[in-house]
């Protein structure tokens, strides 16, 4: 098994979290997406943030019918903030002996890796997705990788060296960590909760059985 951990807070759900873990999906040949809403975001003032049950039900119904994604409520399941580390060893108790873990991150997040809670061990436990935009151009790919590298070399460990043969990462005992391009989608929570808040549409944004939840539920307005 091959599973992708895509963490977030989902706050609402909405089509580019599903375009984006779909083609990572494709990309890696994963077996399953995880979707894990957080809990506690411990980067993130709580404010506005609707609470845990409801993105949690929100992405249950994003992902209905969706073929190798799975939702998962384990950092509901813990008390305190919703630390990735913590995540990451939990599903390594239970993974098979034959399993792969693949942690899924924005490229902006990673560039504040150093900022998580005990983040050089996952560097440790866990081989790395890093999601870029497409650049348009050779060169600006080029300065995502270059950034990358050096966010590696700086705050995890020199012996990170690119491959030359794809855009990945690698180490002599740590573990890969892989960059790939997604489908840019002007697409951000933080618009579609301003858009609901103003008593304006948000179909197409997200899913309609997102849409229709947040009705039901009132929430951000």
């Amino acid at each position: 098994m091959r599973i992708g951990l895509f963490g977030g807070t989902f706050n609402p759900v909405h089509t580019g979290h599903l375009r984006a873990a779909l083609e990572v999906r494709e990309a890696f040949a994963l077996d399953e997406i995880h979707l894990i809403p957080s809990a506690i975001p411990p980067h993130k003032d709580p404010g506005g943030i609707a609470p845990a049950r409801q993105r949690l039900a929100m992405v249950r119904a994003a992902a209905e019918d969706q073929e190798g994604f799975v939702v998962s409520d384990v950092e509901l399941q813990r008390r305190g903030p919703s630390y990735s580390v913590d995540t990451v060893a939990e599903y390594r108790r239970s993974l098979p002996q034959d399993g792969r873990l693949f942690l899924i991150i924005g490229g902006d997040a990673f560039k504040e890796i150093h900022t998580w809670k005990s983040y050089r061990r996952l560097f440790e436990q866990v081989a790395f997705i890093v999601m870029v935009r497409p650049g348009g151009q050779p060169q600006a790919t080029a300065a995502v990788m270059e950034e990358i590298g050096h966010c590696l070399h700086r705050h995890v460990d020199a012996g990170y060296r690119l491959q030359a043969q794809r855009p990945r990462f690698v180490h002599d005992s740590l573990q890969p960590v892989a960059v790939t391009e997604v489908t840019r989608l002007q697409i951000s929570a933080t618009r579609i909760r301003s858009l609901i808040a103003a008593g304006r549409s948000i179909r197409y944004l997200v899913p309609d059985t997102v849409m229709d939840y947040i009705r039901r539920q009132g929430l951000y307005r």
